[in-house]
């Protein structure tokens, strides 16, 4: 799961960032709402932590820039202020849900899996392209019902590839989808990580086409 993560407090985001990641999501911090709508234009996220008190923006404005944006992805809001007009104008303007501070980050992992889980269950959980098929609740890839055998950051490029058929990405969109903010990839891994993943799909009845100047998209049968 790929969480971001919106927080000017170095301390509680700091502390916050840590737990997030000890569950095995990828984390994503920003201080400020500034580049938030381009981020999420730019990466995928399964989910938004959105601080209200940012120092160039009040967390409302940048919610409603989010949903105004076409941007859908389930949000939890995190707040101070505790009075219910504030709560009640979060979820108006487009809140999943809120968590007030100080907070237990237990409380804050389970809002966390419970707002995913309520938009997954929204979204079928599985993917078909030719004979091709991934199931993102049981992470699993198969060709003709058959297993393949992949691991994390293989799964992640093929499920990035998978979410935008008929459409090229460029080796710095599968970078962000795959390498949180903080990771420092090689220049060549998005090169690696598809020449891996083309041989463990070879069976399949779709291919990773490379498009020279641009970057990589799935090909459908027969093409």
């Amino acid at each position: 799961m790929r969480v971001l993560f919106v927080e000017d407090d170095e301390q509680l985001g700091e502390v916050t960032r840590r737990a997030l990641m000890s569950q095995g999501w990828m984390v994503d911090w920003l201080r400020s709402a500034a580049t938030l709508v381009a981020t999420l234009r730019r990466t995928e996220f399964d989910v938004l932590l959105l601080d209200i008190g940012l120092p160039d923006e009040d967390g409302f404005s940048a919610l409603s820039r989010v949903r105004a944006a076409g941007l859908s992805l389930p949000v939890l809001m995190l707040t101070a202020r505790d009075q219910i007009d504030d709560r009640v104008h979060g979820l108006s303007v487009g809140a999943d849900d809120y968590l007030i501070k100080p907070f237990a980050l237990a409380e804050l992992l389970a809002r966390v899996n419970a707002l995913v889980r309520r938009s997954s269950a929204m979204v079928s959980p599985t993917t078909h392209f030719g004979n091709l098929c991934i199931n993102v609740t049981t992470k699993q890839a198969l060709i003709d019902n058959q297993p393949v055998e992949l691991l994390p950051r293989e799964w992640a490029v093929l499920h990035f590839l998978l979410r935008h058929i008929g459409r090229v990405v460029s080796k710095e969109q599968i970078l962000d989808a795959v390498f949180g903010r903080d990771d420092a990839p090689s220049p060549n891994a998005a090169e690696v990580y598809v020449s891996r993943l083309r041989a463990k799909i070879s069976a399949a009845s779709v291919s990773i086409r490379t498009v020279r100047g641009f970057g990589y998209m799935l090909t459908p049968p027969g093409d």
